[in-house]
């Protein structure tokens, strides 16, 4: 669970710097947007360590914002890359925190 954790903060970094490797950092509300739930991703993703279950927000926090990664480039309509790299990323962090709130801990 903590290695799931610690990808989907990877990932969370990932989507704040997106905008200048991916080079639509012209569009000021796409790089506003996806650096504010990129840093809220990175840190629930941090502040989830260790927690399980159905019950642990921090989890869900991130998995909305995996929601929210899917949703991003149509709402902004970024070209074919971007839209690859933001579903696949945004699916990619949907499942890591499914996985993680359906862990069973050993007992």
């Amino acid at each position: 669970m903590t290695t799931r954790n610690l990808l989907a903060a990877l990932i969370g970094v990932l989507f704040m710097s997106g905008p200048w490797w991916m080079h639509f950092d012209r569009l000021e509300s796409a790089v506003m947007s996806s650096l504010i739930a990129g840093f809220i991703q990175l840190a629930s993703s941090l502040l989830a360590l260790g927690k399980t279950g159905w019950n642990a927000w921090p989890n869900w926090l991130s998995l909305l914002c995996g929601v929210w990664f899917i949703m991003f480039p149509m709402s902004y309509m970024l070209g074919t890359w971007e839209t690859v790299f933001y579903l696949t990323f945004g699916v990619v962090t949907v499942l890591l925190n499914y996985f993680n709130m359906n862990h069973e801990p050993f007992s």
